[in-house]
């Protein structure tokens, strides 16, 4: 085996490309996957045009690799490690906690202040390349159902899971999403999957949203005056928390989700005044099992929201924002190609 793999190496705003660089080791407590699938998401490219505020807080670094959302076969396991997980198709974790801290303990460990996130925060390097290296407790067992591509989908789809449950929504209710993109989608689906009546409001026509099957999407211009129990904000703009709240029925739920490049302003007289419930979900780390199930099952189908699939080579055109394939707002990299 070459002591060598391609990556893409991200060497400052803007800047980078796929390189030569070591193969990973699977030490003590890790394995080493071959990596089959990796989404590029809105974090990557906050990373390539330099605006992430994890590089202005000392959480990460040029030179970094990115690529959390990834799936792919297991391929060599280090000392203490159980040789079953050898040859298993799997996902893992982005979030990887101390294990020892007080969140940690206590079931948060991806909200651990000392926490490497995969492709992300303190150096841990990401799935845009041939080979990956994680813990083996980070690891989750994909069913022959699930393949490459949903596996690679699975870490999206917990973080919208977990809105989508935060909502409180089921029959009967009507659920607001604002901004129809991955995670947005995402949490539709879900969300019509636990019997809501769903809405999804963008700034566009909607024309790929109604491909899903929604039927009620809007604009803020044709937003009709209903009574929503839920909305969820997916968006990253910063006046959407506080339309959320707005449109929000008195004794309803809204979900934060989404993260603006500046701060974030709502009048939390009316979040009081109309007894609203906010929640802020950060990761998808409690909701990736039931994720992989529901996949696993078909309640929720993700696939239509990948618009291609490309190689490694293309990597810095998708971060760059060049349009590939068809209407979803999801890319992914095959880094065997």
């Amino acid at each position: 085996m070459s002591s060598t793999m391609r990556a893409f190496v991200l060497t400052g705003p803007r800047e980078g490309s796929v390189q030569e660089v070591p193969v990973p080791r699977a030490t003590a407590g890790e394995v080493v996957v071959d990596v089959e699938r990796a989404g590029v998401c809105g974090t990557d490219v906050e990373f390539f045009t330099g605006e992430m505020a994890y590089l202005h807080q000392g959480h990460a670094a040029y030179p970094m690799r990115l690529g959390h959302e990834w799936a792919g076969t297991v391929s060599a396991v280090g000392d203490g490690v159980d040789p079953a997980w050898l040859g298993r198709r799997v996902m893992g974790d982005t979030m990887l906690g101390d294990r020892t801290c007080r969140r940690c303990r206590r079931g948060h460990q991806h909200t651990c202040e000392n926490r490497q996130e995969v492709g992300i925060r303190g150096g841990r390097a990401g799935a845009l390349a041939e080979r990956l290296a994680v813990p083996a407790w980070s690891l989750h067992a994909l069913p022959g159902s699930v393949d490459a591509e949903l596996g690679a989908l699975v870490e999206p789809g917990g973080n919208a899971l977990r809105a989508a449950r935060a909502a409180g929504t089921g029959a009967g209710d009507r659920a607001l999403v604002l901004g129809p993109g991955t995670i947005g989608l995402l949490t539709a689906l879900f969300l019509r999957a636990a019997g809501a009546e769903v809405h999804v409001m963008g700034v566009a026509d909607g024309a790929f949203a109604r491909s899903l099957g929604f039927a009620h999407v809007w604009t803020r211009a044709t937003l009709p005056d209903l009574p929503f129990d839920a909305v969820v904000d997916a968006t990253g703009a910063p006046g959407s928390p506080a339309l959320a709240v707005e449109l929000v029925e008195p004794a309803g739920r809204v979900v934060h989700i989404g993260l603006s490049g500046r701060p974030s302003l709502l009048d939390t007289r009316e979040l009081v005044l109309k007894d609203v419930t906010a929640v802020g979900v950060l990761s998808a780390s409690p909701g990736l099992a039931d994720t992989i199930a529901a996949y696993a099952s078909g309640a929720v189908d993700p696939r239509p929201l990948v618009a291609a699939t490309v190689g490694l080579d293309r990597t810095g055109a998708v971060l760059a924002g060049e349009r590939i394939g068809g209407a979803g707002p999801k890319v992914h990299i095959d880094p065997r190609r």
